[in-house]
């Protein structure tokens, strides 16, 4: 019998996933962009190793989480047998955190202090070892909210692009829950032109149409792929 539910929750799954990919197609299809300039990351944050790799035998390879003790937990052993996976940090860094997320992560989407900044920095001279970086802006200014207030955010790309060598590729945001998101993508778009910065992290289950008209690079979706969190 446990097999039986197994492999019906294994058919919910795929099909969650397959449909899920059918509307962020034609998502993108009626925003003109091209598919291939956008990277869908699936957000496996309470998710189990083996929801994940059920995501990875469908040839996904794009995750993101927020927490580095999860990133510990799961993706050590997932990345020794899928070598391919790009791993995504979208949570807030705590700064002892810094070397553990670096060393275990491919992209981190979430700098919003010059100290953090500066311990990448470090790290990455010692290492040698290089990551994408996106800053992220609280374009909302909620003050419960991680980012860099968008009255800084001019300042502390400047200071990022002009003191450290990391490679900073975008800018970040979650716009907050009680506004229309388009103005906050619009802003963060705007903001990323003035720096000529190429990536915008922005868009996710709720929001994702909105986000890829108005030019997310990089959508983060956890729900739509996986289901409710656990």
């Amino acid at each position: 019998a446990l097999h039986h539910v197994q492999g019906v929750f294994f058919i919910h799954f795929m099909t969650k996933y397959k449909d899920f990919l059918g509307q962020f197609k034609n998502a993108v299809n009626s925003a003109n962009r091209d598919i291939s300039q956008i990277e869908l990351i699936a957000v496996s944050k309470t998710k189990s190793s083996k929801e994940i790799m059920k995501v990875i035998d469908q040839n996904h390879l794009s995750f993101g989480e927020n927490k580095i003790q999860e990133v510990d937990e799961k993706w050590s052993e997932i990345k020794k047998t899928k070598p391919s996976t790009r791993l995504h940090f979208i949570g807030s860094i705590q700064s002892r955190k810094t070397s553990a997320i670096h060393e275990s992560c491919d992209v981190i989407h979430s700098l919003d202090r010059i100290k953090i900044v500066r311990k990448f920095n470090d790290i990455e001279k010692l290492t040698n070892l290089k990551r994408e970086y996106f800053i992220q802006i609280n374009t909302g200014n909620e003050p419960q909210k991680s980012g860099v207030l968008l009255p800084d955010a001019d300042q502390f790309i400047n200071e990022c692009l002009i003191n450290f060598e990391i490679n900073i590729i975008g800018l970040m945001c979650i716009p907050p829950s009680n506004e229309k998101p388009s103005k906050h993508f619009k802003e963060l778009k705007a903001l990323s032109t003035n720096f000529n910065l190429d990536c915008l992290s922005m868009g996710m289950s709720g929001d994702y149409e909105e986000a890829i008209k108005c030019g997310s690079t990089h959508i983060r979706i956890g729900t739509n792929i996986f289901g409710p969190r656990h």
